[in-house]
């Protein structure tokens, strides 16, 4: 579990995370939600350890990170899985070094042991035998596949997911919010998704956190979010498609 406890978060006179409280269950996936400036990329970043907030705590299964030595945040990291936006696969390397390179960071192992390992999560999210290939051959949809291989190569207890749908047809989101379903049920992770997208809402939502101007404006589940008044969460919501027809619906029942 993560939980976070009356976060603050400033840059200069920006005051961006305005005392956000939260908390990320195990086995579950949690969408934070909100529009372009809400603080939802400060939060995920300062739940990465990639910003200090000015107040607050942030722990993990009960350890508080700012408490922490270096050496403890350095093991909190690896525990740590991370798929960004774009990918982030390095151009230069092969899948197979891409999906590699947490283990040549942060573990001893043998080439052999590697390669077992880097071959098991290729074949989990169905690219066997991809290894040699370049990220310019590969879909927008592959390259999201090779980004979660990596993110759990080292089985990882956190998984943080940006935007995993960005530029991707609804087709292909489909199948990667299935594969991050399916991971975080399979490896028990905590996982946390950053995401616009209500489609992915509705469907891997078992937790959702609305934040709006630097505050947690709403929080709830995906059978909830269509029918709390919370004025904030439905100006939101309401120019999604699946919204409207949901709406609709629970009215002419």
């Amino acid at each position: 579990m993560i939980n976070v406890h009356d976060i603050h978060k400033s840059f200069g006179e920006m005051h961006v995370l305005k005392g956000i409280s939260a908390n990320f269950e195990k086995g579950k996936t949690s969408m934070v939600i909100g529009q372009s400036g809400s603080g939802k990329t400060v939060f995920m970043k300062s739940m990465l350890g990639l910003f200090d907030p000015d107040s607050g705590q942030i722990s993990f299964d009960g350890r508080i990170f700012h408490d922490l030595s270096e050496k403890e945040k350095r093991n909190i990291r690896k525990e740590i899985g991370m798929v960004f936006q774009g990918s982030a696969l390095y151009d230069s390397m092969s899948v197979e070094e891409n999906v590699m390179f947490p283990l040549r960071m942060f573990t001893s192992q043998t080439n052999k042991e590697m390669l077992d390992r880097v071959n098991f999560v290729l074949d989990r999210v169905n690219l066997l035998n991809t290894n040699k290939l370049f990220p310019s051959e590969l879909s927008g949809g592959m390259k999201k596949r090779v980004a979660i291989a990596r993110a759990i190569v080292m089985n990882p207890r956190y998984l943080f997911c940006d935007e995993p749908n960005s530029g991707l047809d609804p087709r292909t989101a489909i199948v990667i919010d299935n594969l991050i379903r399916e991971i975080t049920l399979e490896y028990n992770m905590t996982t946390v998704i950053n995401s616009h997208d209500m489609n992915s809402v509705m469907e891997i939502g078992d937790k959702i956190v609305f934040l709006k101007d630097g505050y947690k404006a709403w929080e709830g589940s995906k059978e909830t979010i269509f029918k709390t008044d919370n004025e904030a969460i439905v100006d939101f919501v309401y120019s999604s498609n699946l919204y409207k027809k949901v709406r609709e619906a629970m009215q002419n029942e």
